[in-house]
């Protein structure tokens, strides 16, 4: 979850961020994923990378979201521990907030304890965080015991980039990261991918049409995500799939995904299922349901409600250039987001909302997109705000 630099709102490209509204026409804020290019499931987060052990599946998935055909014995031999206990499924999870765990910074600095009372006093449920390699799937794994027994329920951003040979290598290093994570931990929800729609388009477009997207990228993508989910289903037959945030008006990647076509016209292709859709929005996007690029306005939430999953805002966030800390948390409990957000649940199916992020980064990082500041301690006008919202309007 790594920061991209900003674009406009209307017509500029965004430069991809793993998790933070990357892609044309809107802007990034998050989780860019380490590039895999070597075997070690121990490398740091600044090169983190995935082996490919998996032989290459070239069938369609439609069943991949609560799939039975998948390795369910694996599952039942492999003793690890469950989050879908009743401490972190018994009170409603609309709210929630985004980490960096395995990032380092202020998330070293504080406990994961400290962490989750932090989490409890602003009323937030959900806590998102990125995995990369093996370590990395460890360590949140034990982050997520303690937060699971505090009532609050962690669930992994699988990150990757698309920097494959072939879609079928894209696959299996998506396979062994599904694996990996979910033989860390059974968690309830696992997201697949981050914005990487915004990866394979053609340059400044909307991501509205097949024709934004490469194919070549488009493959890879596909590929990378296909993995996860099948090497998450070889351990986890029962935790919901959570399709990878996409971000701005990227939605055309999404449904060429759930219809098994592809930005060079064909159809025939894997059909991928899946149990919630994810997206990503910020400030400098404007209105998810008026969102205006080169192509028109769209009403984003309505296109993506139009897949027929429950949706999920797995980042939203204000840009730190866009005033002080008062006036970024004015914006954030606003018309265009929390808001917003609370007032349209119902009539979209948007079950769940995570902000961008608990904790400011370090210098040099993505900025300061925190509830609290990088010391991981001082709160900012923001966490009172979005406390105060939760508190107000309790879901």
């Amino acid at each position: 979850m790594k920061a991209a630099s900003l674009a406009s709102t209307l017509t500029m490209s965004l430069l991809l961020a793993a998790c933070g509204g990357g892609g044309g026409g809107g802007s990034t804020a998050g989780d860019t994923a380490p590039s895999i290019a070597a075997t070690s499931s121990a490398t740091p987060a600044s090169s983190a990378s995935m082996t490919s052990a998996v032989s290459t599946s070239a069938t369609a998935s439609a069943d991949i979201a609560g799939s039975t055909s998948s390795n369910t014995a694996a599952a039942t031999a492999n003793p690890v521990t469950s989050s879908t206990t009743a401490a972190s499924t018994a009170k409603p999870i609309f709210y929630g907030v985004n980490g960096h765990n395995n990032e380092g910074g202020a998330y070293d600095i504080s406990s994961p304890a400290l962490q989750l009372s932090q989490l409890q006093s602003l009323g937030a449920r959900l806590f998102r965080n990125e995995v990369y390699n093996q370590a990395s799937a460890n360590k949140l794994a034990g982050i997520a015991k303690t937060m699971a027994a505090g009532g609050v329920t962690v669930f992994p951003i699988l990150l990757s980039g698309i920097d494959y040979n072939s879609e079928s290598d894209a696959y299996n290093a998506g396979y062994t990261l599904g694996k990996q994570t979910a033989s860390a931990y059974r968690y309830a929800y696992y997201e697949v991918g981050n914005e990487l729609g915004a990866d394979a388009l053609t340059g400044n477009v909307d991501g509205v049409y097949p024709q934004h997207f490469d194919n070549t990228k488009f493959q890879k993508a596909r590929g990378v995500i296909r993995g996860m989910i099948d090497g998450i289903r070889s351990v986890d037959s029962s935790g919901k799939i959570v399709m990878g945030g996409g971000a701005w008006m990227h939605y055309g990647f999404d449904q060429m995904l759930a219809s098994g076509t592809q930005p060079d016209g064909s159809g025939g292709h894997p059909v991928l299922s899946w149990d919630i859709t994810a997206w990503h929005w910020y400030s400098d996007q404007g209105d998810i349901t008026h969102a205006c690029g080169g192509t028109g306005c769209h009403d984003v939430l309505a296109a993506l409600q139009q897949l027929g999953k429950p949706i999920w805002l797995t980042e939203f966030g204000v840009r730190p250039e866009y005033g002080n800390d008062d006036q970024i948390a004015v914006y954030l409990v606003g018309g265009t987001m929390m808001a917003q957000f609370a007032a349209v649940a119902s009539k979209y199916n948007l079950q769940a909302i995570q902000a961008y992020q608990l904790y400011d980064d370090p210098d040099g990082g993505e900025g300061a997109y925190g509830l609290l500041k990088n010391d991981g301690k001082t709160q900012k006008a923001s966490y009172s705000a979005y406390q105060r919202f939760v508190a107000n309007n309790p879901r």
